[in-house]
């Protein structure tokens, strides 16, 4: 990788880094609601949708994590010189696909071997 190539690399992460960082605070500041807990009754109706909010929410925060996590180890591989290099099969991952997604640590193959439901890291 050149130089300039890598400093775009760097650079695209560490914005993406902030970026994430500040979604996840703002997911994680205390709630404004003075509704601390949910009820649920037999009808479908605030407390149902509270609660399939929070969930929705949770899943998000999951998958902003899981992409921080996946930024740092992007930026790391940038130091040990091995960024553009799947961490599943050491093979090359393809220009494209790091131009989409700078913070891509597996090749397509690999990323969606384990992506898939039913399938282990």
């Amino acid at each position: 990788m050149t130089a300039p190539a890598a400093k775009a690399a760097a650079e695209a992460l560490t914005a993406k880094r902030a970026e994430l960082e500040a979604q996840l605070a703002a997911m994680s500041a205390a709630p404004t609601s003075e509704a601390g807990g949910i009820s649920f009754g037999k009808r479908v109706g605030e407390g149902t949708s509270m609660a399939v909010d929070r969930i929705s929410s949770v899943a998000a925060h999951e998958r902003l994590q899981d992409m921080l996590g996946d930024v740092h180890r992007a930026l790391a591989k940038l130091d040990e010189g091995t960024y553009g290099v799947c961490d599943a099969c050491g093979e090359a991952i393809a220009p494209e696909r790091l131009e989409a997604l700078p913070w891509a640590v597996r090749c397509v193959r690999d990323a969606g071997r384990v992506n898939r439901p039913g399938r282990r890291r």
